[in-house]
């Protein structure tokens, strides 16, 4: 990749099972000049489709908006059944800027994508975090309340207009909230219980509006085909919540239960960064520093 303007884009699909449908959304990312498919995963539980794609910022655009509408066309969240909330068939669109970019490039472009899809698909788009038009919208959690069934006449409140396109609910589609962010890690620990009611509980105790970590989002998530259970997080600020904190907070809050952490995982990528730091805290690491990292130093 020798672009000098390198932009990110981690669309969230709701459509983690049918691996046919998943492969078409995921088509205009493949073997296209000027943008780069990094990964993407789907996770049945959740029903829902993360895929991590980089390119130069006009070819990343064009890509996303034509993956938006295969998606609002193949997937109808009347039928939708997940563990994930969603409001949409494309739930959430953030534009992360990486080099050569700023945040105001990423700003523009989620407007221009919104604008967009609401004219090409008939789409509802809400603008938020960085590219929010009012404070109330930044939270995507405060917009996505109440999901796809409840948007239906969420939609017509004053302070719920959509930013872009229809002040009606897209029948199968629902709603999208696109905008503009720094990098986040979704970062997921599962515990050795059934109960969903306990993961319930940890999450809220270890996310910010519980008046837990300041960066982080978090909810309990069932994990049926395993019989267990799941605290599903994203880390928004990975510099100042980092991954190895909330790990131990939740192993913290799960021995009032007398419940174990049996595992975790990390959807989509990761900064390098988040992860040195976590291995630093864990080893003991005396004045270390990213400047140590052979990769990093490759990089350069």
């Amino acid at each position: 990749m020798n672009w000098t303007k390198i932009m990110e884009c981690v669309p969230n699909f709701s459509e983690g099972r049918d691996l046919q449908k998943i492969d078409q959304i995921v088509s205009p990312f493949r073997a296209r000049t000027g943008v780069k498919l990094l990964d993407y995963s789907n996770d049945e539980d959740h029903n829902r489709l993360v895929v991590t794609v980089v390119g130069d910022p006009d070819a990343l655009k064009e890509a996303v908006i034509e993956a938006i509408g295969i998606a609002v066309d193949l997937i109808d969240l009347n039928h939708h059944q997940g563990q994930h909330p969603r409001m949409g068939a494309v739930d959430v669109v953030p534009f992360i800027p990486i080099k050569g970019c700023t945040m105001d490039d990423a700003i523009a472009i989620s407007k221009e994508v919104g604008e967009r899809v609401a004219t090409s698909y008939n789409l509802p788009v809400f603008l938020y975090e960085k590219s929010a038009s009012a404070p109330h919208r930044e939270n995507l959690a405060v917009i996505r309340k109440g999901e796809f069934e409840g948007m239906a006449e969420k939609i017509h409140q004053p302070e719920w207009h959509p930013d872009f396109g229809p002040e009606e609910r897209h029948p199968t589609a629902g709603t999208v909230a696109i905008g503009a962010r720094m990098p986040l890690v979704a970062y997921n620990i599962n515990l050795n219980t059934p109960s969903l009611e306990i993961a319930h509980d940890i999450a809220k105790k270890i996310r910010f509006i519980g008046g837990g970590l300041r960066y982080c989002k978090a909810m309990g998530v069932e994990l049926k085909d395993r019989g267990i259970t799941q605290v599903s997080m994203n880390l928004t600020d990975y510099s100042k919540t980092a991954i190895y904190r909330a790990f131990e907070m939740v192993r913290f809050e799960a021995k009032r239960y007398g419940v174990s952490i049996i595992g975790s995982e990390i959807v989509g990528l990761v900064p390098m960064e988040a992860l040195i730091d976590t291995a630093s805290y864990y080893l003991g690491l005396e004045n270390f520093s990213m400047q140590q990292v052979l990769e990093a130093q490759i990089m350069e």
